[in-house]
């Protein structure tokens, strides 16, 4: 069994929490009124395709906003599983992750051969 450089993916982890982050706020600054907001600045140009535009847009917002908070979360648990001891280590068999799997994804909690098992239901 080879072991896991923990610091390496802790540096590694740091960095993509502070993108995700710095995404995150990036949707808030662009976005710091209500669609209502958005819709009401001009309201005798106000036509329902413009209103349909402005909430697909801001419904996309929201979904991009959502993934990086679930992708926050991962990363959260990731170092707290490094500051226990079990970064690595599969969630579902407990083998180790595969180094290669680690890279790709540094906040995965299974191995490759146990996520196919759950994607094939």
């Amino acid at each position: 069994m080879t072991s896991v450089d923990t610091e390496r993916f802790r540096q590694t982890l740091l960095e993509e929490r502070r993108r995700v982050q710095e995404a995150i706020q990036y949707l808030h600054d662009e976005n710091p009124g209500s669609i209502r907001d958005e819709t009401e600045e001009n309201p005798s140009d106000n036509h329902m395709a413009e209103t349909a535009s402005v909430t697909l847009d801001r419904e996309i917002e929201y979904s991009l906003e959502e993934n990086e908070e679930r992708v926050l979360a991962a990363i959260d648990g990731a170092l707290k599983r490094i500051d226990e001891g079990t970064f690595g280590t599969c969630r579902t068999c407990g083998r180790p992750i595969g180094v290669d799997r680690l890279e790709a994804l540094p906040y995965t909690t299974q191995c490759i051969d146990c996520k196919r098992k759950e994607e094939r239901g």
